[in-house]
């Protein structure tokens, strides 16, 4: 009887591993993807004119003050941010660390690629596909498990150590960002008040569709006590 039990547990054990081992192409693919599409929507949104997105505020006033890429500030942001985590006691993830290189690079690359635009006609549809897009981009690399990135653990990090809501520190967060990126000349408009109200209900929406369950789950609804529900949460 002992030996059937651990035949059986030794069974699923296989099956799980071999479940983690199938989806695992499928998470790297929606990470890379999803990290290269949040860098090409925060592109769209500097082109469209119209507001960035918080960190986007931040990162175009450093640029317009150093003479730096906008990818590449977004980089040493990132990885500043990242520093951040070591007295916060956080754990990067793959996702961490990739997140600080490749949105930046696909930043500037897409930035190369599309050049700027100019009357209402043109900027509200970019600034808009620009929004879904980092919806979209979010909901990706975050159903991939691999970790938070650097400004979302400095978020969650706060937290922790805290102990203010979630909802308090993303915002205090948020406010001095975009704060001292306008100060420093970024853009702030009606893209950025659209982006702040519209995309906590897209990326909940896209992590939804692009869910990847755990092995051995039977449903691709992201669980309620997930990361991705405190990360988004507002």
């Amino acid at each position: 009887m002992h030996q059937s039990t651990s035949t059986s547990g030794g069974r699923i054990l296989s099956i799980t591993s071999g479940l983690r081992g199938r989806r695992l192409p499928r998470r790297l693919l929606q990470l890379y993807i999803g990290l290269a599409l949040y860098g090409a929507s925060s592109a769209l949104l500097v082109r469209g004119g119209l507001g960035l997105e918080p960190w986007g505020v931040l990162h175009q006033g450093l640029a317009e003050r150093t003479g730096l890429t906008i990818g590449v500030v977004s980089i040493i942001v990132g990885a500043a941010v990242l520093l951040l985590w070591v007295p916060l006691r956080q754990r990067p993830g793959l996702g961490t660390v990739s997140n600080v290189f490749v949105i930046g690079i696909a930043m500037d690359g897409t930035l190369a690629a599309v050049p700027g635009v100019h009357g209402p006609a043109a900027q509200i549809p970019l600034t808009l596909a620009g929004i879904v897009l980092n919806g979209m981009a979010t909901g990706l690399y975050i159903s991939a498990r691999f970790g938070p990135g650097p400004r979302d653990g400095l978020m969650t990090g706060l937290h922790r150590l805290t102990g203010r809501s979630v909802r308090l520190v993303r915002t205090a967060i948020e406010v001095a960002v975009v704060a001292t990126g306008f100060a420093l000349g970024g853009t702030v408009g009606a893209g950025t008040v659209v982006y702040a109200l519209s995309i906590g209900p897209l990326a909940q929406l896209f992590l939804r569709v692009f869910a990847i369950p755990p092995a051995g789950a039977g449903s691709t609804v992201v669980a309620g006590s997930s990361p991705e529900r405190v990360i988004l949460r507002s």
